[in-house]
């Protein structure tokens, strides 16, 4: 479990806080999808879980430990893919043999299998990458780390289509039950079909913090024919259909999770998600 304890965290004494203030408990053995506006503390947040940040107050706790205080024990069990980063010019092997001492469960069979998923040679060189083929390289390693808790911020960005395809697969070939998953993005189509808990922030607030499960027995997602009526709907957004609708889920038929939909329907609304706090 990650706790997050009235944290406040601003670049500079004298720059607006990024996070005040702000609490988030993130369980266990999930897949979580982070989303907020930018500029909203998305990034901030996952550095300061990583314990790569500390908070000016409030305090980071990951499985009841003080994720600031970067004990060896509990920064072996995290790993974050951060939106922007760069690679050593070096073999995949020299990085393998350089940095998996640092993960005591490294696989270097999920490695290969990732690598191989994303159609990348098992000898490839880091610094001959384009940046795509970089941000999949890391991934894979990110994946073989086989740590508890994986951070991706944005890790579609830079990705083409079939790719961001290929991410989701491997993702979904790679998550094991007793690992932990968050995914900031602002790219909600492609990654609400991983999703089994949507966290959706906004600085100071938490929005709303819960399962997709929960969310489609609440809310129905629908596409509607222009003209079409929308007395009963909770939220309506114009699209190339007609309308794109929330509204209650009042049977047993539930309907597959629009994470773009959601988010911009508890933006402009956000008591909907008081019933699923």
């Amino acid at each position: 479990m990650i706790q997050v304890n009235d944290i406040t965290y601003s670049y500079g004494r004298r720059k607006k806080p990024v996070l005040e203030h702000f609490s988030l408990t993130l369980e266990a053995d999930s897949v979580y999808g982070l989303l907020g506006k930018n500029g909203t503390g998305k990034s901030t947040l996952l550095y300061l879980m990583s314990g790569l940040l500390r908070p000016q107050s409030g305090e980071v706790r990951v499985d009841g430990q003080d994720v600031a205080r970067r004990r060896p024990e509990v920064l072996q069990e995290i790993f974050l893919v951060p939106e922007e980063f760069d690679l050593p010019a070096v073999t995949m092997d020299r990085y393998v043999s350089l940095n998996r001492p640092f993960y005591p469960r490294f696989s270097q069979e999920v490695l290969e299998e990732c690598l191989a998923d994303f159609d990348l040679p098992a000898d490839l060189h880091l610094g001959e990458l384009s940046m795509g083929q970089k941000k999949k390289a890391f991934m894979c390693f990110a994946l073989a780390a086989n740590t508890r808790y994986l951070f991706m911020d944005e890790p579609t960005n830079g990705l083409d289509i079939p790719s961001k395809s290929e991410f989701r697969r491997v993702v979904s070939r790679h998550m094991a039950a007793d690992r932990t998953l968050v995914i900031s993005t602002h790219q909600a189509r492609d990654i609400d079909m991983l999703l089994d808990h949507v966290a959706i922030i906004n600085g100071t607030r938490l929005l709303l913090n819960a399962a997709t499960a929960d969310i489609c027995a609440r809310f129905r997602f629908e596409e509607r024919p222009a003209g079409s009526p929308v007395d009963d709907a909770l939220f309506v957004q114009p699209s190339l259909q007609g309308n794109a609708v929330v509204c209650p889920n009042t049977g047993d038929d539930d309907t597959p999770l629009d994470l773009e939909l959601l988010f911009n329907a508890v933006l402009s609304r956000p008591e909907l998600a008081d019933s699923l706090q």
